[in-house]
């Protein structure tokens, strides 16, 4: 298994925008995330989305981004859009992606990564602290997440 940037397999782009729609914003036009993943995809900059493959199989997908709360923007890098495949759930990774994007941040020279959930106890168990609640556009509340690199 791989995890490498989507830019280099644009391929998956498609398949991706699919999932992020689908778990993340049904309510919002597919549009919203195919826009997301467009802008996501320059060497180098922010934001970046990666892929999970094994082989030519698309297990997963995870966002370094600059801000995906919009009523928390001045909290950056963040690490967004985690998402794992049905058939990969189970076996790890999740905290694989996670170390992989917290490794990309580390790498362009950010000290925390930031992210929001409205689940809680998953991500603690990676050893993010949790630092409040926060409100996700337009009044649903969210948990917020530090996690010191």
């Amino acid at each position: 298994m791989q995890i490498v940037p989507l830019y280099q397999y644009p391929q998956y782009a498609e398949r991706v925008i699919d999932w992020l729609w689908q778990a993340f914003g049904p309510e919002q036009p597919r549009a919203f995330f195919a826009d997301i993943i467009h802008h996501s995809q320059t060497p180098g900059a922010l934001p970046l989305t990666f892929i999970a493959l094994d082989g030519d199989k698309l297990l997963g997908t995870v966002g370094l981004w600059r801000c995906d709360l919009i009523s928390r923007q001045d909290l950056t890098p963040w690490l967004a859009a985690l998402y794992i495949d049905e058939v990969a759930r189970g076996k790890g990774l999740g905290g694989i992606m996670q170390e992989h994007v917290m490794g990309a941040a580390r790498q362009a020279g950010f000290d925390a990564l930031y992210l929001y959930s409205a689940c809680r106890d998953y991500y603690e168990r990676f050893g993010w602290g949790y630092i409040g609640d926060g409100l996700e556009y337009p009044d649903k509340t969210v948990h917020l997440y530090h996690k010191a690199l």
